[in-house]
């Protein structure tokens, strides 16, 4: 009977400790309207890789979004937008890096700058019923 009741203690111990280290994670959404390629895509997924705190990271350049999934003890969302507008792209708020987005293939520019990628005008709301 000791040995059981000493047995579940040490359990329960165990149990607690392993959910006391359990980091906090988010998932953000974050508008990347520049992003229009698989190659932005690829870009931009190679580059938050290597953050540190990223896990997940999955862009929709059809979208112009990205999610990202992160741990909240390492990293934060400013962060993230920061890494993103450092490898060329505008993230949110957060404007991309005259540098990094000189270095960017011609295809993967704005389209008023001599880019590949025209965003689709849409129809008024109204039309699409």
């Amino acid at each position: 009977m000791k040995k059981i009741f000493v047995t579940l203690f040490a359990l329960l111990g165990f149990t607690l400790i392993m959910q006391a280290q359990t980091k906090p994670v988010l998932t953000a959404v974050i508008k990347t309207p520049t992003a229009l390629c698989q190659s932005c895509k690829d870009r931009i997924e190679t580059y938050l890789k290597r953050h540190d705190g990223v896990l997940e990271i999955n862009v929709n350049f059809r979208k112009g979004e990205t999610k990202v999934k992160y741990v909240t003890d390492r990293t934060d969302i400013e962060q993230i937008k920061t890494a993103i507008a450092n490898c060329g792209y505008d993230a949110d708020d957060v404007p991309a890096a005259e540098d990094a987005y000189a270095r960017l293939p011609k295809s993967c520019k704005k389209f008023e700058e001599g880019g590949g990628h025209p965003k689709p005008k849409l129809p008024p709301p109204s039309a699409q019923q």
